[in-house]
């Protein structure tokens, strides 16, 4: 089994690439050194990005994906869409030959998850994981019933990811982050497939219905990579009560992280 980890990240905010730094040292203490990582970067520079990371930016390769969202698609995205949809399409699927687990930039792992290791030892299915509840956007009438999110999805060796988008996106146009994860549910969950469960890698966030506690295996730290934020809560901007909760759990991450050793 070969197995390729990719990461996708843009200009988010600084605690966006603290978790980055996190996620990477984590993926690399628990897959160990036989995996190909890369992240791939968009809308800024790859020099900044990695300076962003720091020390972890050593421990993966770097690919500049700005231009690589495939024409057809870009014919499909909304004028008004916000800047960044669609970057999990850019390019639709590297490594074709590999086992492809893709990650977003605050999704940190500390554990192999038993849900993934099932996907690894599958020739054929794809990987999504589990979500507080179900934001699927104009898609969600061909998502299932059961919440879930694309933070965490993998694909096997051959399956043809960018098929498969054309196939399901269909005439439709994305105008939304919902409707980028719609489309990738969409696609996913129209055959058999593996989940990985909040058990293990848990939504995790200030606000309710996100989680305050971690998962067995990790935890996706939704928020974190927001600028700012016009919603305000208690007088405050809600994006300030996100950062603080990550601020507030970071040595715990830490400390997982660097307990984390490689399962095979």
């Amino acid at each position: 089994m070969q197995l390729a980890i990719r990461w996708i990240v843009g200009d988010v905010s600084a605690r966006g690439y603290e978790v980055l730094a996190h996620s990477i040292t984590g993926a690399r203490a628990v897959f160990g050194d036989a995996p190909e990582y890369v992240v791939c970067v968009n809308t800024i520079d790859v020099n900044t990005a990695r300076a962003r990371v720091g020390r972890a930016a050593r421990l993966t390769d770097w690919k500049d994906c700005s231009g690589l969202t495939p024409t057809w698609l870009r014919e499909r995205l909304d004028e008004g869409m916000a800047e960044g949809v669609a970057w999990k399409f850019a390019p639709p699927r590297i490594f074709p030959n590999r086992h492809l687990l893709s990650l977003d930039n605050d999704v940190v792992l500390w554990r192999m998850p038993a849900s993934v290791r099932a996907w690894l030892d599958d020739s054929r299915g794809p990987l999504i994981a589990e979500d507080v509840r179900c934001c699927y956007g104009r898609f969600a009438d061909r998502c299932p019933r059961q919440p879930r999110n694309s933070g965490i999805t993998g694909f096997p060796p051959g399956w043809n990811v960018e098929g498969k988008l054309r196939e399901t996106i269909g005439h439709e146009r994305l105008t939304s982050e919902t409707d980028e994860q719609g489309l990738q549910v969409a696609m996913i969950t129209a055959e058999p497939h593996h989940v990985v469960s909040m058990r293990e890698v848990s939504i995790c966030g200030y606000f309710r219905p996100h989680l305050l506690e971690f998962g067995s295996c990790g935890a996706h730290f939704v928020g974190v990579n927001a600028k700012r934020s016009s919603s305000m809560w208690a007088g405050r901007s809600c994006h300030q009560f996100t950062y603080e909760f990550w601020d507030t759990n970071k040595p715990e991450v830490a400390r997982l992280v660097a307990q984390a050793h490689p399962v095979w």
